[in-house]
This record gives structure tokens, C-alpha cells and sequence, in this order.
């Protein structure tokens, strides 16, 4: 993806050394209960302190950021900025305003509108404070684990979200939540499929018109894209993870609609044409 040098967005929040620092805080906390636990048992609390000290436990430091972060941040904040100018495009030319969201970087774990999340929670998006919010330590893991590899597949993830935050604006996950409580957990997880098969269409949507904006592609980005929508597949994550599937717990959709419902954003452009839920088949 050609992004070196190009505008960044300015509604990027760095938290990594706030939720950092709360989990150094979370580990001397433990670590001075360890000691007192072992002064009211007769041990020498001193000597408890001084050997996790030495292993190394107990106390958690901030890692220096490196280049390599710095390029990351640099280029989710490139990213971002498209996102922003692909869909301020498209809502202005369907007469309403889109409210560019937030993209919150953190580390190892966070506190949004949505409740305490950990890095393993994986990207999300919060509707109740519509901000993204994306571990970039895990999301590199995120990628080794499952293969999704290259720039462009994190780009489709980025664009993912805010797809979802595109449907918080039409009022879509609105109409989700109305329906929790109302269906079998079986039945939420199709809509949840539908939900989320229109997010990766409405990121295709984004790479066409990013692409016929700002001319961003090299050569294997696409595919990059589309291996990354394979990677995390229902069926596949099922299979890696216990090796069977279970379609009436997918939340996602397999790989193939995931693939599919991407490249017929790619290809159309067409925000109009990602209406899974009234599709008859995905």
C-alpha cells in the first residue's frame, strides 16, 4: 500500500503508556499483597520483594517504542485519514454528515463505553463511544497466528471497523441491539453474521473508492486483503482452535462469504448494493 509521506489523521488517541502504566500499577499492587501475605505467615517480606525483583516478576516496564511502532502508528493514522475521506465523500453525496470517529491504540488492556477489554478481545469497535479501538502489539500477533499478512491486510481490518461504526450512523446497530433478548442465541448469530459480512463489504467499498481517490494499491494488496478476510473466517478459527466447526455459532460468516461479501465492495463501490440482511443467501 502506498502510504509513506500521505496525510494522517488527527483523531488518532495514543494510550498505550496510560494502559501501560495501569497495568505496572495492577502488578506492584500484587506484588506488595504477595509481601504482606508472607509477613503475617512469619516470612521476610524483603527477601519476597527482592527475588521477583531480580526474576523479574511483579514488576512491569514500559517498553521503549520502536521504529517499527512508530511506522505502524504512522500508517493506522494514514489509513484512518482515508477512511475519513472516502466515507465524509460518500454521506455528502447522500445529503448527511459522517462524524469521523476516533482510533484509540492501546496496550494490553482498556477501559471504553463498552466495558474492560483485553488485547485478546482482538480490534473493536465501541458504538457507545464510536471509537476504534486496536492493540497494534496484538494485531502483529493477530496476523503471524493466522497468517493474515502484509500492510494492506491490517488496512482491511482498520476498514473493517469503521464499517461498523458507518452502520452505527445508519442506525443499523441500533436495530441489532433492539433485537438481543428477543432471539435465540442461534438466531442473534446469523443476524450477527449478516452484521458483520457488511462490514467487510463496506471496507471493499473503501479500498474502490480510496483507491480511485488517492491511487493507494500495489501490486497484492487485494489479495492481501482478501487472505487476511480468509484468515478470520468462523470456520476456519473453529477449525484451528478445536478442530471441528460449528455453524450455529458463527458470529462473522466463513471465509468464503467473508471473502466474497469484500471483493463485491471492491469491485462495485456501491454502498447500496451490502444489504445482507435482505439477502437471500450470503
Amino acid at each position: 500500500m502506498r502510504w509513506k509521506g500521505r496525510e494522517q489523521s488527527g483523531n488518532v488517541e495514543d494510550r498505550r503508556s496510560v494502559s501501560g502504566k495501569q497495568m505496572v500499577a495492577g502488578g506492584t499492587v500484587g506484588t506488595i499483597i504477595i509481601a504482606l501475605i508472607v509477613l503475617l505467615l512469619g516470612g521476610n517480606p524483603l527477601q519476597v520483594l527482592n527475588n521477583l525483583q531480580s526474576s523479574g516478576q511483579g514488576y512491569a516496564t514500559e517498553e521503549a517504542t520502536t521504529v517499527a511502532d512508530d511506522e505502524m502508528t504512522q500508517f493506522v493514522s494514514v489509513v484512518l485519514k482515508d477512511t475519513e475521506d472516502v466515507w465524509n465523500t460518500l454521506f455528502t453525496q447522500s445529503g448527511i454528515t459522517y462524524r469521523e470517529p476516533r482510533l484509540v491504540l492501546y496496550s494490553q488492556a482498556i477501559q471504553s463505553a463498552c466495558g474492560y477489554s483485553s488485547a485478546a478481545t482482538g480490534p473493536f469497535y465501541c458504538p457507545g463511544d464510536e471509537k476504534v479501538y486496536i492493540d497494534l502489539d496484538f494485531l502483529e500477533q493477530l496476523q503471524q497466528r493466522l497468517g493474515a499478512r502484509g500492510d494492506f491486510a491490517v488496512a482491511y481490518i482498520i476498514a473493517h471497523e469503521i464499517g461498523h461504526h458507518v452502520q452505527k450512523q445508519l442506525g443499523i446497530l441500533d436495530q441489532m441491539q433492539n433485537l438481543r433478548g428477543k432471539l435465540s442465541e442461534a438466531e442473534y448469530n446469523q443476524y450477527n453474521v449478516r452484521l458483520e459480512l457488511q462490514a467487510d463489504f463496506l471496507a471493499g467499498v473503501w479500498a474502490h473508492h480510496a483507491q480511485k481517490m488517492k491511487n493507494i494499491l500495489e501490486e497484492g494488496d487485494i489479495e492481501e486483503a482478501m487472505n487476511a478476510a480468509a484468515s478470520v473466517g468462523d470456520d476456519r478459527i473453529q477449525m484451528q482452535s478445536q478442530g471441528y466447526v460449528v455453524p450455529d455459532a458463527f458470529t462473522h460468516g466463513t471465509s468464503e462469504q467473508r471473502v466474497r461479501w469484500f471483493t463485491k465492495g471492491f469491485r462495485t463501490g456501491d454502498p447500496n448494493q451490502g444489504d445482507t440482511f435482505n439477502a437471500g443467501s450470503l
